[in-house]
């Protein structure tokens, strides 16, 4: 098994990152050329994946939905840090931590429109760490 770990900077607002680029170039070269597994983790508990649609206006409509599923107020029995940092820690029972695509011919068997995406509602980190595993 090979395995990398990506530094991506989610900023100090809700954000939908999308880290299929890097998702692509290591699986390219870890595969090379060949088939498996691209196990996609994040080692946060604040902290989600998701597989979709980008840029069309999914990613602001995925935000829009968590901010009334989970909003950012005072419900939060765990209530540290900034208002409504507990939403951050239910999110990973929405949005799991982890997702594996298929990798063919060295590249991500993805559908057309689907990227892969790191979800961060926790304004309190902007640094965040995913680990990207192959398994041939």
């Amino acid at each position: 098994m090979q395995t990398t770990t990506l530094d991506v900077h989610t900023g100090r607002t809700p954000a939908v990152v999308d880290i299929t680029r890097h998702c692509e170039q290591f699986a390219r070269q870890a595969a090379g050329g060949g088939e498996g597994l691209l196990h996609v983790f994040v080692p946060h508990a604040t902290a989600g994946l998701a597989v979709l649609e980008l840029g069309s206006g999914s990613d602001a409509d995925l935000l829009a939905v968590l901010a009334e599923l989970l909003p950012a107020d005072d419900r939060w029995r765990h209530a540290h840090g900034s208002r409504g940092h507990g939403r951050s820690h239910v999110l990973p029972a929405f949005l799991r931590p982890d997702a594996t695509v298929p990798v063919v011919g060295g590249r991500l068997a993805l559908g057309t429109w689907q990227s892969v995406a790191l979800v961060d509602l926790n304004i309190d980190n902007p640094q965040r760490q995913v680990r990207l595993s192959f398994l041939g």
